[in-house]
């Protein structure tokens, strides 16, 4: 069987020191498990297409997953093909964007309508849907960066019946830079023995940069929201004047 197939998990690379997540969650722990060794593909994959496929996949770790593993084959602590690793995280990457855009086309508008619960916010769909007014077609490649964000927009892509061959188009630009970009950045930075001595600051890092967006857009809106609020009041004492 081909290593690829059957990947080890070899004892190399730096022991994992970060406890930001559960270890269920943190790359750096059950990429390493001896026991997932002969999944880890499927897993990886899987996280993958959930996370941009499904609307419960929002909260997976995306971006530390694909540098975590690619810093891993590069350190040989993941026996895997790398062009072959990421061939297939490309594919679970482009699957799960159309997955999601299918389930905004056949859901439509119901989707806004789903009651919160303890894993659904109403916020999430509405902050993906004003991140995609904003950016337009660009939103289904940049919304890969930005986490929760890229759960959704491939949804709101779908509702908005955005022409299909226009998303597939920026699908397979987003899954190509964001699945294997991401995956092969952490290979290179794999190579630098001060990356693997220092994986918790740059798993820190790594939520920092993803995070970032979120701030940006965030702080936009708000100051937005109060440019429109002045501007309302303004009004409304000029008509009472």
């Amino acid at each position: 069987m081909s290593d690829f197939a059957m990947p080890a998990l070899m004892g190399h690379g730096p022991a994992p020191t970060l406890g930001i997540l559960p270890d269920w969650l943190n790359p750096d722990v059950f990429l390493r498990d001896p026991a997932l060794a002969p999944w880890i593909v499927l897993i990886v994959c899987g996280i993958v297409f959930a996370e941009t496929g499904l609307l419960v996949g929002f909260f997976l770790p995306g971006d530390s997953l694909l540098f975590t593993a690619g810093l891993l084959v590069a350190t040989g602590a993941l026996d895997v093909s790398l062009p072959l690793f990421a061939l297939f995280i490309f594919l679970a990457a482009f699957l799960g964007d159309q997955t999601g855009y299918l389930i905004g086309n056949k859901a439509g508008p119901t989707i806004f309508k789903r009651p919160d619960s303890r894993f659904f916010k109403q916020s999430y769909v509405e902050r993906a849907h004003g991140f995609f007014e904003r950016f337009g077609g660009r939103a289904v490649v940049l919304a890969r960066f930005v986490p929760i964000v890229r759960t959704f927009v491939p949804v709101i892509a779908g509702v908005a019946k955005m022409p299909y061959r226009t998303f597939i188009v920026f699908n397979l630009l987003g899954a190509l830079l964001w699945g294997v970009g991401v995956t092969m950045l952490g290979f290179w930075l794999g190579q630098y023995a001060w990356v693997g001595e220092n994986i918790d600051l740059i798993f820190l890092a790594i939520v920092f940069v993803s995070v970032v967006p979120m701030i940006i857009e965030g702080t936009k809106a708000l100051l937005h929201g109060r440019r429109n609020n002045a501007k309302s009041a303004a009004r409304t004492d000029a008509t009472e004047v």
